[in-house]
């Protein structure tokens, strides 16, 4: 897959606000999607939001107008802001991209290691 390296992670407190950062570390060719997927304790990984081709975004239900995706199309990184931060938005967050091909091949799906977001109250 892609190698995809995340930073940004960290604790805040309620209402605060984070930023991620995703970086692929050799160069991509072409994309369909990228964006970010988490997963808390005991949960299946669910989509955050994502990016596709053309600027086209989709946010889940629960960080719409909280969470806001803003991807380098020639850097082949991608920024997750996330505002006004609840407890329940604490997970591990993954950078994802799908159909990316590169001097190594095609690769459907490629995820980063995770960094973790922890929110309190």
């Amino acid at each position: 897959q892609v190698q995809l390296v995340e930073s940004g992670g960290g604790m805040v407190q309620a209402g605060g606000s984070l930023r991620l950062s995703c970086a692929a570390s050799e160069r991509i060719f072409s994309i369909s999607a990228m964006g970010w997927y988490r997963q808390a304790p005991g949960k299946q990984r669910e989509l955050v939001g994502t990016m596709r081709s053309g600027g086209y975004t989709d946010y889940a239900d629960s960080v719409k107008g909280r969470f806001t995706i803003s991807r380098d199309n020639r850097e082949n990184t991608v920024d997750l802001h996330m505002n006004n931060l609840k407890p329940e938005d604490t997970a591990v967050y993954y950078c994802n991209a799908d159909d990316a091909r590169t001097t190594r091949g095609y690769w459907p799906r490629s995820w980063g290691p995770g960094t973790q977001v922890t929110v309190s109250s």
